[in-house]
């Protein structure tokens, strides 16, 4: 059983949620958050989980075994390292930092930890998913070629009315980095790892520092190309997305925070291949869909070694597409990957007068 303390009662209790439906691996001891008395309310009466707002005290405390970082952007390299210290497991919301300069240094506090370390990205959970991967295991899809994302939603001057969002000293990012993160993770999970990155950014929508749109073509190293299409002023909040390969196209609904949580049209380029590609998805086991996939994930991988669960490696690759992006729309130029110390925006991608210089 892993003893759990979740920091951070906001996206904390969708977590909470997904725990809870993994009673046989997981028990949450504490909500810690700063304002008590919305944790209080998160746990409805639930008597089982102590609220406090110390963190100081769950991060030295033996009975816990894992810290579930819940906290805005820039307090997460901070609070994932001190738990790394501390001997604990660490899952960590996006973005896991705010550069690859933190990067390297979280992957360092791993290295020295006994723990593990888990970026959250659930969009990788689900029947979708599974379909995929059973149908690459079975050798019908055949090589990526094309992707299009769309993370279309809506945010309103109320969403940015908590005095965090929208603001590069505490979010450190816009849509590229909050939003549509998760989509692009999804896309490089099938793709492959990105070689370069084209884009441009503008906030048109809201009255913020940060960016609530974009425009986005990545090639990834193995050819396939893929555009991402963001913008926070749509009718609605739809996520849709488009895998094409060499011998199949999946296309998502609109779910917009669980893509993969329903099931994809998954159509053979081969009329002749249909039949096998629908016995193989006819016969898949019931999945276990966002959150609750990532933490049962995750909890194999700690108990019994690695598996599906989402790694250091992935968050980093994540961290670094973002990097990419910023610089590409910032330069004009088309931004080659990998990225290294030698990077225009290795210390970060926060304007100029924000941002640690390159060393």
């Amino acid at each position: 059983m892993i003893r759990v303390a979740i920091i951070g009662a906001g996206i904390g209790a969708e977590h909470l949620a997904a725990y809870r439906a993994l009673p046989g691996h997981y028990r949450v001891t504490h909500l810690v958050d700063l304002d008590t008395v919305r944790a209080a309310a998160v746990l409805a009466g639930d008597t089982t989980i102590t609220v406090t707002d110390d963190l100081a005290a769950a991060l030295t405390d033996p009975a816990i075994d894992l810290i579930d970082v819940c906290l805005p952007p820039h307090l997460h390299l901070e609070v994932s390292v001190a738990a790394l210290q501390a001997g604990k497991h660490v899952v960590c919301e996006k973005p896991m930092v705010r550069s690859l300069a933190e990067a390297d240094q979280l992957a360092d506090a791993i290295a020295a930890a006994p723990g593990a370390f888990a970026p959250v990205f659930q969009y990788r959970y689900g029947p979708a998913t599974d379909a995929l991967d059973a149908l690459i295991a079975a050798g019908l899809t055949g090589k990526p070629e094309v992707a299009s994302l769309e993370t279309h939603w809506d945010r309103d001057a109320a969403y940015y009315a908590n005095g965090w969002r929208g603001t590069w000293a505490r979010e450190s990012g816009g849509a590229v980095l909050g939003h549509a993160i998760h989509n692009h993770d999804l896309v490089c999970r099938y793709f492959g790892p990105v070689a370069s990155v084209q884009a441009d950014l503008a906030t048109r929508i809201n009255l913020i520092e940060t960016e609530d749109c974009a425009a986005i073509l990545m090639r990834f190293e193995n050819g396939a190309l893929a555009t991402s299409s963001v913008t926070l002023g749509a009718a609605g909040n739809t996520s849709r997305i488009r895998f094409v390969f060499e011998k199949l196209t999946a296309t998502s609904g609109t779910a917009p925070y669980a893509p993969a949580s329903i099931p994809w049209t998954i159509l053979a380029r081969d009329p002749g291949d249909q039949p096998r590609i629908d016995a193989i998805l006819n016969e898949l086991p019931t999945a276990k869909t966002g959150f609750e996939g990532f933490f049962f994930a995750l909890a194999v991988a700690i108990t019994d070694g690695p598996g599906r669960e989402v790694t250091f490696a992935d968050g980093r690759a994540s961290i670094e597409l973002v990097t990419a992006i910023y610089d590409a729309a910032r330069s004009g130029r088309r931004v080659a990957l990998p990225l290294g110390p030698s990077a225009p925006l290795y210390t970060g991608w926060l304007p100029e007068p924000m941002r640690p210089p390159n060393t």
